[in-house]
C-alpha cells in the first residue's frame, strides 16, 4: 500500500508541476497533434447512448469540450484530471468558448462519484497512470450506469512508437541523469502495452464485453514547432529546463537531427500505435 501511495503522490507532483505546466504551454500544439484521437472519441460518443459522459484524464479539456459541443442540450460532459494547471486551463477554455462542460480536479481512482451516474466513459491517453488500476476501474464502473459503455485510447508499446522515444534515445549519451525508461513499467505512457494485461485489469474490475483492438493513427505537427516540442515535453524536455546553456544547445542539435526521418517538408509525420479499448458495465 505504501508503494501505491508513493506512486500516486509522484503522479500528482509530476502533473501539478513542470509536466502539467508544459502541457498547458503546449496546449494548441498537442491538441493539433492528437486531433485524430479526439475525433475517434467524439465519433464513439455520437454512436453511443449519449447522456452523461465522463472524460478521464482530460488534461486541458479539448476532448471534453468537443463532446460537450456534440451533446449540446441533450447531455453533459465532465472532465476529470489530477492536474490543477491543466484543469484551470480547461475551465478557462470552456468559459471563453461558452461551452457547457465542467471539470473536476480530482483523482478518478479515488473520487467519490455519484453511483450509476454516467452513460459513457471516455479517455484519450488518460488511463495508464493509475497506481492501482483495478481499484480505479472498479471505482469508474460504480460511477457508470448498468450497460454503460467505455471507450479508452492508450499507447501500445514503446517499441511500436519510436517517435515517442526518439528524443530520449538521442539525448541519453549527453544527459547522464536522464531516467531510463522501463518497458514493463506498470504506470506511465506505455503501461497498457500488453493487451492481455489490460483485459485482465478490466475483468477484475467487473467490466464486461471487453474489446481491445490495435489502431495505427497518422499524426502531424508543424516542423516549425518541432524544437519547441522536443525541448518542453517528455523526459528530455523536463531535464532541459534545468540544463546549462552549453548542454542545452548540444542536446537540441543532437535530438533535432534524430527526428530528421520524420520531417517531410513543412510537416513532421509519425504513426501512433495505440489500442482502442471498449467495454460495458454488466446489464441487469
Amino acid at each position: 500500500m505504501a508503494v501505491a501511495q508513493h506512486t500516486e503522490d509522484e503522479q500528482t507532483k509530476l502533473w501539478n508541476g513542470p509536466a502539467g505546466r508544459a502541457w498547458v504551454d503546449q496546449q494548441a500544439l498537442l491538441d493539433q497533434m492528437f486531433k485524430p484521437f479526439e475525433d475517434l472519441l467524439v465519433e464513439a460518443v455520437a454512436a453511443g447512448p449519449g447522456g452523461q459522459v465522463l472524460d478521464i484524464g482530460c488534461g486541458t479539456g479539448s476532448t471534453t469540450l468537443a463532446v460537450a459541443r456534440l451533446l449540446g442540450a441533450k447531455g453533459r460532459c465532465i472532465g476529470i484530471d489530477i492536474s490543477e494547471p491543466m484543469i484551470a486551463a480547461a475551465r478557462a477554455r470552456a468559459e471563453r468558448d461558452n461551452t457547457p462542460a465542467s471539470f473536476l480536479r480530482e483523482s478518478a481512482q479515488l473520487h467519490a462519484f455519484e453511483p450509476a451516474s454516467f452513460d459513457m466513459l471516455i479517455s484519450r491517453f488518460g488511463v495508464m497512470f493509475f497506481d492501482d488500476p483495478v481499484r480505479a476501474f472498479t471505482n469508474l464502473r460504480r460511477a457508470a450506469r448498468d450497460g454503460a459503455a467505455c471507450r479508452f485510447i492508450a499507447w501500445r508499446s514503446a517499441a511500436e512508437n519510436p517517435f515517442m522515444t526518439t528524443a530520449e534515445r538521442a539525448a541519453a549519451p549527453l544527459l547522464p541523469n536522464l531516467p531510463a525508461r522501463r518497458p514493463d513499467a506498470p504506470v506511465g505512457q506505455f503501461a497498457f502495452a500488453d493487451r492481455h494485461r489490460v483485459a485482465s485489469l478490466l475483468e477484475a474490475s467487473g467490466w464486461a464485453e471487453i474489446d481491445i483492438q490495435p489502431i495505427d493513427v497518422a499524426c502531424t505537427l508543424p516542423e516549425s514547432e518541432l524544437v519547441r516540442y522536443l525541448t518542453r515535453l517528455g523526459p528530455v524536455g523536463l531535464i532541459l529546463q534545468q540544463a546549462d546553456d552549453r548542454t542545452r544547445v548540444q542536446v537540441i542539435e543532437t535530438v533535432r537531427a534524430a527526428f530528421e526521418p520524420y520531417v517531410h517538408g513543412a510537416d513532421v509525420r509519425f504513426s501512433a500505435a495505440c489500442w482502442t479499448i471498449g467495454a460495458r458495465t454488466p446489464r441487469p
